[in-house]
């Protein structure tokens, strides 16, 4: 699983521009900031490498097998 702090997300794309296996997006939903978060869009194609967890500046992303 890829849990997404919507809250702490600030838009900023590096855990979807890094992810190897292409698994998140951008949302076209807003958060209460006003900005497009990131969201998971096929969990299959994860391998829990743990990139997009280490890559967030906000620490908005937590992934656990």
């Amino acid at each position: 699983m890829i849990y997404i702090d919507e809250e702490l997300c600030k838009g900023c794309i590096l855990c979807v521009k890094f992810c190897p296996k292409e698994v998140l997006k951008m949302s076209e939903q807003l958060n209460k900031k006003g900005v497009h978060v990131a969201e998971v869009e096929d969990i299959t194609k994860c391998t829990y490498c743990n990139i997009c967890e280490m890559i967030c500046p906000d620490q908005a992303i937590a992934v656990r097998k």
